[in-house]
């Protein structure tokens, strides 16, 4: 694996635009409830890091997430996987994975999870963030969310 001392090639580059003018389905549904801050921070998707492009990533809590297709069950692609993460957790970044059918099907635990970590990390306080999308919303491909959970009730 080669290191690119933080200066990225054309390729890379390249590769990036291209992943994030085709995203997936699960793609899709995540950054529209993570775009804009709307868990009360920024989010970038298709981030190219050292040699790889990571799906989604918080710069401020050094927070990568990455969604998984089928194709991941695979034995190789899984030991891919599991070397990027290795890669990425080595050098201080925080790297968590779901399943697309999860994006897709069970938005509120993946949202719940995302927002577990940057409150542990401590970007986010404890229960406070920007919005709260809801599946409806998540699965309707909205760009629209609900208010913020109210204090006290």
């Amino acid at each position: 694996m080669r290191e690119n001392n933080f200066r990225r090639k054309d390729f890379e580059l390249a590769y990036a635009r291209e992943m994030r003018r085709n995203p997936t389905k699960a793609e899709r549904c995540l950054w529209q409830a993570l775009r804009g801050k709307r868990l009360g921070v920024r989010f970038r998707r298709q981030q190219p890091i050292g040699s790889f492009v990571v799906d989604f990533y918080c710069s401020r809590a050094r927070l990568v997430i990455e969604l998984d297709g089928d194709q991941h069950g695979a034995a190789e692609i899984m030991n891919d996987d599991e070397e990027r993460t290795h890669w990425l957790r080595n050098r201080g970044y925080r790297v968590i994975r779901f399943w697309n059918g999860e994006v897709e099907n069970q938005s509120e635990s993946v949202l719940a999870r995302i927002r577990r970590e940057l409150v542990e990390v401590g970007v986010l306080p404890s229960g406070g963030y920007a919005a709260r999308p809801t599946p409806e919303n998540l699965s309707a491909g909205a760009t629209r969310f609900s208010d913020p959970p109210s204090k006290g009730g």
